[in-house]
């Protein structure tokens, strides 16, 4: 069978999730795929490779690529190698991304910069895949152009690893590919006339209680407009070209438990972990704000935990308690919660190379497994949505979810799943008949990630203490209609919560022992988010809403070395901050105040999106405030060595100042904007222009 070495890079999962598909695939083309990981460099020799390479490759942080490519990408970036380093190869690369990040793909993108610096070729074109469009869109294309293309290699090859020609470059050339023929069936829907009564009460996934919630009908149902569980002609009319069934690999067994004691360290391979308790919790925003921020303090005194301003650190945290318990009863496991699981391979399946879930602990409880192991919240890709309709024992339930999974439903998914963040959970209630085994449920979702979230505090001013900074994420709930909250945050705020009663501060003022729940953290890999070795180069800090929570840090840690140093020369230091309101969510007010008055900031600007302007143009966004002080910004920039710093929302904001610096150093330095941009790349690559954003 004609071999090709398929390699991976994750952060998350999702490109081995990939990869797997692809491999899973291969054998129905007439093709052996040799799978890695690519950090395992132990099981593969990329010097001496004859086969054709295919990669698939995540991206993490602001545009780095995977943790588990870093010895890769540092080892093809060593400037001794010669430019036909790797000639002899012959490649394919599938990119993965967010749009929503100014770096798009750049994972992908730098590996397959320098792999073709080193002389390889492409036999297949690169492909760039969108989450925030939804990656199938790219990636079923994708793979299934990428049977012709190793099929024309092979052929060019005469069968043997060798490529004598690459593929004509172009972005649509795995597009313009013959796509694989995919399973096809028609089945005659009458989803038309679907209406899903309650069966015996629908659990609500967001009510405290966890007890049903009494309602008839799940509010997806609509009587005129197609929904989650009702397509309308012709979709419900057609035939349809649905994934192939991905085989099943794990069996489950549970067993009593003999009452052991289970920690969260489990969890986590990450190495160290700290317990820690929460001291101190303080809400940053006015009760009528649109969104509440809240002040955590951790007490890391006894422990070895250390941080400087601008690390940021996981916490591990549980699944919401009400929908563990509504996702046993929907399982019909509630009784079994306690039992234990143990998980072995399937001895009939056709799932190559499989293995167990590593972040599955041995013989942890049912319980524990849905709170601390598995996203039960993940959005579920398509190959388990096909897998969910075949335990659909409802011919049009059946319907609908093959509907779903397949290339005419791809709108339905986008709209209904994807971009409603439909979790597990949520179609099991939509679709009543469906009955999964647990097994299905650990071959698809994925492990339940820590959050990071960044160091708000300087262990000058706080020895012994770490803070941090979060606003608590309210999300509408597909299923149950309501509210419900991001899965971390919401947590974290329920475990504050106690330490923001009346008497819960004043049992802090007077000394009283107060309450302190423990939360799980560790460190996360170092970054370069720091402020400047160099003392007395300027720096540049945008961070409007929790955003500003790193600067903090920032201005805690130099107040006190100026301090510390009186006679050390310290750069000029600028904060743009913003929000919404003035009155209602302008956090650290008072901390930021105080730090003008004493000269550790040396400008302050904020803007307020949702108040009067100041002026007839006002500054209303961080952006608008950075192009009124262009001038004093492109100079600290262009001719003081300084340092700019960007944390917060990537989807707008940080888009949107990169934009303004391209049209500030344009003006300033007088150069178009090509060469704005690259000044700004330049600018990057020497660590003076950072960013730590998130969507």
């Amino acid at each position: 069978m004609r071999r090709f070495l398929l390699l991976y890079a994750t952060q998350k999962g999702q490109a081995k999730a990939i990869a797997e598909e692809i491999q899973e695939q291969a054998a129905g083309h007439g093709f052996s795929a040799d799978l890695h990981c690519i950090s395992e460099s132990d099981k593969y020799d990329l010097n001496t490779e004859t086969a054709p390479l295919v990669v698939v490759v995540s991206t993490t942080g602001t545009g780095d690529p995977p943790d588990t490519a870093r010895k890769f990408v540092k080892e093809i970036h060593d400037k001794t190698l010669p430019p036909d380093f790797f000639a002899h190869l012959r490649y394919g690369l599938l990119g993965l991304g967010d749009s929503e990040y100014t770096y798009f793909c750049n994972g992908g993108k730098v590996i397959d910069k320098r792999l073709q610096e080193l002389g390889a070729q492409h036999f297949y074109d690169t492909g760039h895949a969108d989450d925030c469009v939804g990656l199938e869109l790219v990636v079923e294309p994708w793979i299934a152009g990428l049977w012709t293309a190793l099929t024309k290699h092979f052929q060019s090859s005469g069968g043997r690893g060798e490529m004598s020609r690459a593929l004509p470059r172009t972005s649509s050339t795995f597009l313009r590919t013959d796509p694989s023929k995919p399973e096809t069936l028609h089945v005659e829907s009458q989803i038309e006339l679907l209406r899903l009564e309650d069966p015996g009460g629908r659990e609500s996934e967001v009510s405290d209680r966890g007890e049903p919630n009494g309602s008839p009908s799940s509010p997806l149902i609509q009587d005129s407009e197609p929904s989650l569980v009702r397509s309308v002609p012709p979709l419900s009319q057609a035939s349809l070209s649905i994934p192939a069934l991905p085989p099943e690999y794990l069996q489950v067994h549970l067993r009593e438990s003999l009452g052991q004691e289970e920690s969260q360290e489990l969890v986590t391979s990450v190495d160290p972990v700290f317990q820690v308790p929460v001291s101190k919790a303080t809400q940053l925003t006015a009760d009528d704000a649109v969104k509440t921020t809240l002040l955590l303090e951790l007490d890391i005194a006894k422990t070895g935990f250390s941080y400087q301003p601008g690390d940021a650190f996981n916490v591990i945290c549980p699944n919401s308690d009400s929908e563990v318990r509504s996702l046993l009863r929907r399982l019909r496991l509630a009784d079994q919660r306690e039992h234990r699981v143990f998980l072995e391979i399937k001895a009939d399946t056709k799932k190559k190379g499989a293995v167990l879930p590593q972040h599955v602990p041995e013989g942890c409880s049912l319980q524990f497994l849905l709170t601390w192991c598995l996203e039960i919240r993940s959005v579920p890709k398509k190959a388990f949505v096909r897998a969910l309709a075949e335990h659909a024992r409802d011919g049009a339930e059946k319907r609908r979810l093959q509907e779903l999974c397949s290339k005419q439903g791809a709108p339905d998914y986008a709209r209904f799943v994807r971009d409603a963040a439909a979790g597990l959970l949520d179609l099991l209630l939509a679709f009543p008949s469906c009955r999964p085994p647990l097994g299905l449920l650990l071959e698809h979702l994925p492990k339940l990630q820590p959050r990071p979230y960044s160091c708000a505090s300087s262990s000058l001013r706080h020895p012994g203490a770490l803070r941090f900074a979060f606003t608590v994420v309210e999300l509408p709930a597909p299923a149950a209609g309501g509210a419900r909250r991001g899965v971390c945050t919401g947590w974290l705020a329920a475990l504050a919560a106690p330490l923001l009663q009346p008497d819960a501060r004043a049992a802090q003022a007077d000394g009283r022992e107060a309450p302190a729940p423990k939360i799980s953290i560790s460190p996360r890999p170092p970054s370069s988010f720091h402020l400047p070795s160099d003392r007395s180069a300027p720096v540049i800090m945008v961070g409007p809403g929790t955003g500003v929570a790193p600067f903090i840090g920032f201005l805690q840690h130099r107040e006190k070395l100026q301090e510390e140093h009186p006679e050390e020369s310290f750069g000029a230091t600028w904060l743009f901050f913003g929000c919404r309101h003035e009155a209602r969510d302008y956090l650290f007010r008072e901390e930021l105040r105080h730090f003008l008055e004493c000269g550790t900031l040396t400008h302050l600007k904020v803007s307020f999106s949702r108040d009067a302007p100041e002026g007839p143009a006002g500054p209303r966004r961080v952006q608008d405030n950075l192009r009124l002080h262009g001038p004093g910004l492109a100079g600290a920039l262009l001719r003081e060595n300084g340092h700019v710093y960007v944390c917060g929302d990537a989807k707008n904001m940080a888009r949107d100042v990169h934009d303004a610096l391209v049209e500030i150093i344009s003006q300033e330095a007088g150069v178009d904007r090509l060469d704005a941009v690259k000044t700004l790349a330049a600018l990057k690559e020497e660590k003076r222009y950072l960013q730590d954003v998130w969507s």
